[in-house]
């Protein structure tokens, strides 16, 4: 890296599968800028967001610890009320401007519904109700009749959401180039959340004949648990066959090649200002989107892979890092946080406030060697959204994955042999001994998190009964 402290480029995508980005080489969405990004970068090909809903992962992106040690469970404008970060807490993005560097946010927010970006650190803030009053102003005939399930947008490329928010984002780099001090820019889209709806040439760019169904789409939710049959009765897609999926999927690529451009356009810029250079460049998602696999839509009361597993890639100034792959489980959004005050030398106030570790090792692991004293599993957790609580806690392993389900059935799947978790082998009793085991590394991970719902007596007795090594 260049000796002088670099800016920070962070762009995040709203629910996009691992699988749906070209590099991935799992489904045929075209993102060619992205590919020429992740082959600059190292790339991380297990990452995961440690809790897949929108608001309180991205209150712990900023915090840097779980969302339930502060009380953030589910988004804010869900029926039921719930905590949010609090300016007063810490976030690294705080630390930043503590530490000289002019911050600016562009595009999603999420995070507290009352405080926006510049209570956070950030100098400045163009939201989504700032393209909303542009739609309204410029395009105030458009309606859109196809709900969640998404549909063409009439509005030009140029003026939809992604290529708006991108054009905010290069006059924001060249005010923060022009100022002459280091600086951060967060631009954080709201696609490929659904609705999905792309615009002129992404429109029409798939061909629903053409899309392959997800490898999770032939589940017939056997002795799995309730809620996720549930889950298509409150959709409405009980009845959905691929031919019914496959519009909706298309719609999907769609609007993520669209999202690529956008992105090109940002990089694009980047290089020209030439300040590539010294700029470490992020891109992740929150999370992924079921959008017709395992038959449900969107990311709630499920914790497959569809949703957990991200993007993630690291682009640092300095050629030794180039192109370089890396397997090891990490989180995106909770080792962002004590990788990017390393990478900058930053520090902040309580060293052991940070539930992640940072990424160093193996950004500088230029062999791409093992890295034995790595993690070996991942955690993730989700406690309930808009069609009512219920509280789930998953460790994946390499061939493993348990998901304690406090109220329902509990799931277990082989992955090396089921990769799309379309068997749960909970009540298989070949598997009792591996099940106990992963029970009680949940169990430790979670105690070490200062997860509560490891400190209640009734629950804590659930998980452990059965979990003797």
């Amino acid at each position: 890296m260049d000796k002088s402290p670099p800016n920070v480029l962070l762009i995040t995508a709203d629910q996009l599968r691992y699988d749906c980005v070209g590099y991935s080489e799992q489904y045929p969405v075209r993102t060619p800028n992205l590919d020429r990004l992740a082959a600059q970068s190292t790339v991380f090909h297990h990452a995961y967001s440690h809790i897949p809903v929108c608001g309180p992962a991205r209150q712990s992106f900023l915090n840097g610890r779980r969302p339930e040690t502060f009380g953030a469970l589910w988004n804010d404008k869900a029926s039921l009320p719930v905590s949010s970060l609090q300016p007063e807490d810490f976030s690294w993005t705080a630390a930043l401007a503590e530490n000289g560097y002019k911050s600016a946010f562009i595009g999603k927010w999420g995070v507290n519904p009352v405080y926006d970006p510049t209570s956070f650190g950030y100098s400045s803030y163009v939201g989504e109700d700032s393209y909303r009053s542009f739609m309204s102003t410029r395009y105030p005939h458009v309606v859109f009749t196809n709900g969640y399930f998404g549909e063409s947008n009439p509005v030009p490329i140029e003026d939809s959401a992604t290529h708006w928010l991108a054009d905010q984002a290069i006059e924001t780099l060249e005010q923060l180039q022009a100022s002459g001090g280091l600086w951060h820019l967060a631009l954080h889209f709201s696609e490929p959340h659904l609705p999905c709806r792309p615009s002129g040439r992404f429109a029409s760019m798939y061909n629903p004949d053409s899309i392959p169904e997800w490898a999770g789409f032939k589940d017939n939710l056997e002795g799995k648990p309730y809620i996720q049959r549930q889950q298509l009765h409150s959709w409405g897609v009980e009845h959905y066959t691929w031919t019914d999926w496959a519009p909706i999927v298309a719609r999907y690529y769609g609007i993520i090649s669209q999202l690529d451009d956008a992105i090109g356009k940002v990089l694009t810029k980047l290089d020209a200002m030439e300040a590539s250079e010294n700029t470490i460049v992020i891109f992740t998602a929150d999370h992924g989107d079921m959008c017709g696999s395992h038959r449900m839509m969107d990311k709630h009361y499920i914790l497959y892979d569809d949703v957990v597993r991200v993007p993630l890639m690291i682009r640092l100034p300095g050629e030794q890092q180039v192109g370089k792959s890396c397997h090891h489980f990490v989180y995106n959004l909770l080792d962002m946080p004590p990788t990017l005050l390393e990478l900058l030398e930053l520090q902040h106030c309580d060293p052991g406030h940070l539930q992640g570790r940072s990424l160093m090792p193996l950004l500088m692991n230029v062999e791409n060697t093992i890295t034995p004293e790595w993690r070996d599993s991942i955690v993730a957790t989700y406690n309930g959204q808009q069609f009512g609580l219920y509280t789930q806690r998953m460790i994946r392993t390499e061939k493993w994955k348990y998901i304690w389900n406090l109220t329902d059935v509990d799931e277990c799947y082989e992955l090396d042999a089921d990769p799309a978790e379309l068997v749960n082998q909970i009540a298989n009793p070949e598997n009792a001994a591996t099940i106990a085991k992963l029970r009680w590394r949940l169990y430790e991970q979670l105690t070490a998190d200062g997860d509560p719902i490891v400190g209640n007596e009734w629950t804590r007795h659930q998980l452990l009964d059965g979990a003797k090594l």
